[in-house]
């Protein structure tokens, strides 16, 4: 057993032992990760962003083949073309999904949509204003990310000054997301309010994971200042938006190469080519110029010195916060 401040309410709600959900990273938090996580006691989530419903039924169904632990799937209504949205909701109806994360714009009609069909909704926002719309539509449970998350950011704000500001007015539980890598990054998180908390980082650089292994190698070696917030990788994006990457030659570099050469592909992801300043992260099996695609990192990169199975992750993080909550 471990410290009690470590079994929080949430854990209840979400039917998992530990308060530690794994980010759903589209592309890099596929079944095997996401099942790995589940069965380590954590709460796993799949990556389904703009996903083919066929694909989302595909793994799901590898997902319940290896864990009976609930689960989440993660979209993103704002970048999905409404069509295939609304396919992808009545999927994960089918499916009996009991969770879903949304992230970027709330969209309240999504949100009753799940609610009405028993589906508990988890939002993830960055700002004030995105927690009370998220409220309002009905959520079940907040993610609040703060500007030091790898991929995507949609605040401006950092974690631990967001965090209490939202605390302080939610109606349903906090999940912290931004730059945690550590038991006692933890441990601050829920003293200021927070249930649990969601990694990304921590957790790209798994084993199970299915980001390429230069992508992990590089976050194991980099440091917090070798991350950036930029607007370079915007292909595929249907909105200007805030990427936190490691960088490279394509956020240090005012006029690169590639800006005159749109159109020719830089490298090949599963059979289709990948452009240059695309937001596709390189996933295994990605050849080409792996160095000068989106590596997303978070500033708790710091941290993670090794990459090892999601259990050990999750098992080093509740010894970590466990020893720090009984250090005296």
């Amino acid at each position: 057993m471990y410290h009690p401040a470590l079994y929080t309410p949430i854990t209840d709600i979400l039917g998992c032992q530990f308060p530690i959900l794994c980010a759903g990273m589209g592309g890099v938090a596929r079944y095997q990760l996401a099942a790995s996580v589940s069965n380590a006691g954590g709460f796993g989530c799949i990556g389904m962003v703009r996903e083919q419903p066929e694909f989302i039924r595909k793994e799901v169904n590898l997902y319940r083949s290896i864990s009976n632990k609930p689960f989440a799937i993660n979209l993103i209504p704002a970048a999905t073309e409404a069509r295939l949205l609304a396919m992808q909701i009545a999927e994960c109806i089918a499916l009996k999904i009991n969770y879903m994360v949304f992230f970027w714009d709330v969209d309240k009609e999504i949100v009753k949509q799940c609610r009405d069909n028993g589906i508990q909704v988890i939002y993830q926002v960055g700002s004030k204003r995105d927690a009370v719309l998220a409220l309002e539509a009905g959520v079940d449970a907040l993610i609040v990310q703060g500007v030091e998350a790898g991929g995507h950011v949609r605040g401006e704000t950092s974690l631990f000054g967001l965090l209490p500001e939202i605390c302080a007015f939610s109606s349903v539980p906090i999940i912290a997301s931004g730059g945690i890598t550590t038991g006692e990054g933890m441990v601050a998180a829920f003293a200021l309010g927070a249930q649990a908390i969601s990694c990304g980082t921590l957790f790209l650089a798994t084993e199970e994971s299915n980001a390429h292994y230069f992508h992990k190698e590089k976050i194991v070696a980099a440091e917090a200042s070798n991350t950036v917030l930029c607007y370079n990788f915007y292909r595929n994006w249907p909105m200007p938006a805030a990427v936190r990457v490691l960088k490279n030659d394509i956020t240090e570099s005012i006029n690169h190469p590639y800006k005159s050469h749109l159109n020719n592909p830089i490298g090949e992801q599963d059979g289709a080519p990948i452009y240059p300043f695309s937001t596709d992260s390189p996933l295994d099996g990605a050849v080409g110029d792996i160095a000068s695609m989106a590596l997303y990192c978070g500033q708790g990169c710091g941290s993670v010195k090794h990459i090892k199975t999601a259990a050990t992750v999750i098992n080093d993080l509740m010894q970590e916060a466990d020893r720090y909550l009984n250090r005296f």
